[in-house]
């Protein structure tokens, strides 16, 4: 563990974590609020000020797990060091910005934890690698999705089924009201998924310095700073990916809207309480698809959904050779 670091050296990059939990919340605003944008029921502007504020108070709901595995559970936590983070960070940022340019809502998760990877690999080789940890959260890029997709196709057919006496009026009044229910159960666990990735980082990073003493932990001061600066992320909007997620994949309405945010929320839970750092992005897009294709399978644009499938093939792998490159850059101009 690299016991020498400098306050200043420090409190820069603890700067730096929650400059990338702010592009997370601002990237991924368009998973808490896409859905209820596209079906009019909140004007944007309006529903990030919701969506901000589900995501600050998720702290109050979910444990630390997630944290937990992004501190000790990807990368061996003894490896750890200033310039592994950094690296990290720099890796998972630039993939971000990268894909917020270009309007693909791939994952800042995944990002993150790509980056890890490579800058922890670049310092101590594939030993680096907690391979459980990993393989949970790489196969959680796999499982979101679909539990999202199956989740909100079965919503679909519950609630055509119990609203099949209703008028299309009485069921779209409805279900613009229980919207903002199901938005805020997403934004609930968008925070409370997403902004523990960033906890888990500077908690690491503490712990590599010696100033948690022997045992990893989250201090408060920690929890607070990562659920703001997400809050904060999110209050400013990621509009070119609301208009992906929520118009170009399928038209949507109330009540899809409803189902695909319910399907998504429902993923989110479980997967927090578990401790297991899934993708809000994959999830959301994967209830969107499904309840698109609940309606009919021509009502989804494919050729989106499937560009979008690539950008998250590659999230990992881009993210770990920029963190990699980073880290070497660092040991040049040490």
């Amino acid at each position: 563990m690299d016991a020498a670091l400098g306050l200043p050296v420090l409190v820069g990059l603890i700067a730096v974590a929650l400059l990338f939990d702010f592009l997370n919340g601002l990237h991924d605003a368009a998973n808490s609020i896409a859905t209820i944008v596209s079906t009019r029921v909140l004007r944007p502007q309006f529903a990030v000020i919701w969506a901000a504020f589900f995501n600050f108070v998720a702290f109050m709901v979910f444990g630390l797990h997630v944290a937990q595995t992004i501190g000790t559970g990807i990368i061996d936590p003894a490896i750890v060091d200033a310039q592994v983070i950094f690296a990290a960070l720099v890796g998972a940022i630039v993939w971000n910005l990268v894909t917020w340019a270009l309007g693909i809502p791939s994952s800042s998760s995944h990002a993150l934890i790509g980056g890890l990877v490579g800058g922890g690999m670049a310092k101590a080789g594939l030993s680096a690698a907690v391979w459980s940890g990993l393989t949970k959260a790489v196969l959680a890029i796999v499982l979101s999705p679909l539990v999202g997709f199956l989740l909100a196709m079965m919503l679909v057919a519950i609630v055509s089924w119990l609203s099949v006496r209703s008028t299309p009026f009485a069921v779209d009044r409805a279900f613009r009201i229980l919207q903002f229910a199901s938005a805020s159960l997403y934004s609930l666990g968008h925070g409370g998924n997403d902004a523990q990735k960033t906890m888990g980082i500077i908690a690491v990073l503490l712990y590599s310095q010696g100033h948690l003493g022997g045992e990893f932990t989250v201090p408060f001061w920690v929890v607070l700073s990562c659920q703001a600066a997400m809050a904060l992320g999110t209050l400013m909007g990621g509009w070119r990916i609301v208009r992906t997620m929520g118009l170009r994949i399928t038209k949507l309405t109330p009540m899809q809207g409803f189902c695909a945010e319910t399907g998504g929320a429902a993923t989110l839970f479980m997967a927090t309480f578990l401790g297991v750092p899934v993708s809000t992005t994959h999830t959301i897009t994967g209830a969107i698809v499904g309840v698109g294709a609940a309606r009919r399978v021509s009502a989804v644009r494919w050729n989106v959904a499937s560009s979008i499938v690539y950008a998250w093939v590659i999230t990992i792998p881009a993210s770990a050779i920029v963190a990699a490159l980073s880290w070497w850059a660092v040991q040049i101009f040490k």
